[in-house]
């Protein structure tokens, strides 16, 4: 079942572990963490990509960013955001996400790919996959 988005200091949030570790935005060592992507969050309508600026190049970015637009008709804020440790494992803060029309209580399923994350309502779920495809072709 997928996480429900959480109020997070001034802004939302959302638990990622399993996700996040899946598509590599969090590398452990010992249960540790070794390293914490440095992210940026693209806010659509519906959809939210979290992008690892490290590990993707701009021009794969680019690709990405512009592919949402095509099936959502938006875009709405683009900002960059944060993974941190949060209980047993990780969340990534939302920039955007009310914006894109999420609210706290909303379940919010995340389809990884390599460096990204695709968080999408219900709905766009479709889209979601779409996105994590293109991603998968870059690599």
């Amino acid at each position: 079942m997928p996480n429900t988005i959480k109020r997070s200091g001034d802004g939302l949030a959302l638990q990622v572990t399993k996700p996040a570790r899946a598509a590599e935005l969090v590398e452990e060592a010992d249960d540790e963490p070794t390293r914490l992507a440095d992210i940026r969050v693209f806010a659509f309508d519906g959809l939210l990509l979290v992008v690892d600026l490290d590990r993707i190049t701009d021009e794969n970015i680019v690709e990405l960013a512009t592919s949402a637009p095509l099936d959502t008709v938006s875009i709405h804020r683009v900002a960059n955001a944060s993974l941190q440790i949060a209980g047993n494992g990780y969340q990534v803060q939302l920039p955007g996400a009310a914006d894109a029309g999420f609210h706290v209580g909303d379940r919010a399923p995340c389809t990884p790919a390599p460096n990204l994350l695709v968080i999408a309502a219900d709905e766009s779920g479709r889209v979601a996959a779409d996105i994590a495809t293109i991603r998968r072709e870059q690599v």
